[in-house]
């Protein structure tokens, strides 16, 4: 059988280590015009990266 990898953060920093730096709460409000062409061309680049990425990690779980 194999083993399962947690889902966690990979950053290699423990968690329960002290400090509060790691857990503050930001809260960003992003402006982005969904109806630019430039938006569209890195949804579209983003999209053909992941897809080959599926693609490729399928291929090598077979």
């Amino acid at each position: 059988m194999s083993e399962r990898q947690s889902s966690g953060p990979t950053s290699g920093k423990d968690n329960k280590s002290g400090g509060n730096d790691d857990q503050k709460k930001v809260e960003e409000d992003f402006d982005i015009d969904m109806d630019a062409p430039e938006t569209e061309r890195a949804a579209v680049a983003i999209q053909s990266q992941f897809r080959k990425f599926q693609k490729k990690k399928q291929t090598s779980d077979s």
